[in-house]
């Protein structure tokens, strides 16, 4: 018969069918000190120590959090230890406006080009888009020197963003003076209906009353008022001849001396600058379009333009603004402004080309046709077409005040 195996203290073996996984303890006073669980969650008294320990830190942590307003700085430590910390994510200052883009547009606008109706179309749209819409006290400088010009570019820089800067001013080249340079937009139309509206509301004004423009032009005589538009192109009067025709182009070429003379070189530095810096030049005779593209490019500004310009009361109050007592000149006439004003030409037809193209891209439909011989004029009415005033000595600021007050 097989003896029982006796323990070396004496009694009995307390492992009859063997010692237990990784061997057997010293002493049974040391098998007492273990907990008899299942292997997986067997751990020492100094694991469950370490882990109380644990947990008694983060219960501190919450504590001071809610006690302070925040969570202490060895938090913030073990957080950036174990990761990225999200702490400002969370509680830091709120996020920086995510501006559109772009959000630095200049609208140097070309008298007598439509720019009163679009002016008084991004005062609505200002308001309703949350823009900053930048104008300037200052309407029949064209031409700056080089001070001037930092000055404003300066100005201009420095506005809050996103922001629309509008004024009558040749191109300005912001990365010449170390700022950055904006996008810019434009319109431009048939150069001799440009120069005919001038002319004559100069003269006679408009739909408001003919009295507000004699005041502001007391200095004309009287025999220069009423002078006959064809005897001022006929015998090369200085309003009807050039430099005084040389107008469009400086608004493209820039500040240079030579922009100002009529001639290749002005015409092709213009031509380079609506390629490089000019989002979209416009043509006033199909406004609309040129509406709707610029709500497809510009939509942060432009959003909703073109129901805001077709709305009756706004139809109305442009209507006003449409020139009086235009007259068409001879067709003898018209043949000498059209060799006087080739330039301005071949530069409008240039910018309607490329007017188009952008047309056909976004499926917008134009009726194109070869250049006459000579311009095709049209005297809008004032149902037909609105014309806004945008002569240099004209205060566009008072005017769109009057607007307001109504």
């Amino acid at each position: 018969m097989k003896k029982k195996q006796q323990h070396p203290g004496g009694g009995a073996d307390p492992w009859p069918h063997g010692a237990p996984l990784g061997g057997a303890p010293p002493g049974l006073g040391s098998w007492k000190r273990r907990v008899p669980l299942l292997p997986f969650l067997r751990f020492s008294l100094r694991d469950y120590g370490l882990c109380m320990a644990t947990l008694l830190v983060f219960c501190l942590g919450s504590l001071l959090y809610q006690l302070s307003g925040g969570p202490p700085r060895f938090l913030l430590d073990l957080r950036q230890y174990l990761g990225n910390s999200t702490y400002l994510d969370d509680h830091g200052p709120p996020p920086s406006k995510v501006l559109p883009f772009p959000s630095q547009v200049v609208y140097n606008r070309v008298g007598k080009c439509g720019s009163r109706t679009v002016v008084l179309l991004l005062r609505i749209l200002s308001e309703k888009h949350g823009f900053n819409l930048v104008t300037s006290d200052i309407h029949n400088k064209t031409r700056l020197t080089k001070n001037e010009q930092m000055e404003l570019i300066k100005n201009i820089s420095t506005a809050e963003q996103p922001y629309l800067f509008t004024r009558h001013v040749h191109f300005l080249n912001f990365s010449r003076f170390g700022g950055d340079q904006p996008v810019y937009i434009n319109i431009i139309r048939d150069p001799v209906n440009r120069f005919l509206s001038n002319y004559f509301f100069r003269r006679f004004g408009d739909w408001r009353g003919e009295q507000n423009h004699m005041i502001r032009t007391p200095s004309m005589r009287q025999e220069e008022r009423y002078l006959d538009i064809n005897e001022c192109i006929l015998e090369n009067y200085p309003e009807c001849s050039n430099p005084r025709l040389f107008y469009i182009i400086p608004y493209f070429c820039g500040q240079h001396p030579r922009c100002r003379e009529p001639g290749e070189w002005a015409l092709e530095r213009a031509k380079l600058n609506v390629n490089e810096n000019f989002l979209l030049v416009g043509i006033l005779e199909e406004l609309e379009d040129v509406l709707l593209l610029l709500e497809r490019f510009l939509p942060h500004y432009f959003k909703g333009v073109l129901s805001i310009y077709k709305d009756p009361e706004h139809r109305k109050l442009g209507n006003m603004t449409v020139t009086v007592k235009k007259t068409v000149p001879s067709p003898e006439a018209v043949q000498i402004l059209y060799q006087r004003m080739r330039y301005e030409y071949e530069f409008y037809h240039y910018v309607k080309e490329q007017f188009h193209l952008l047309k056909r891209k976004f499926g917008l439909k134009s009726h194109v046709s070869k250049p006459p011989l000579r311009p095709h004029f049209f005297i809008p009415t004032p149902l037909e077409t609105e014309e806004p005033i945008d002569d240099e000595e004209q205060d566009d600021e008072k005017w769109l005040e009057d607007i307001y007050k109504r």
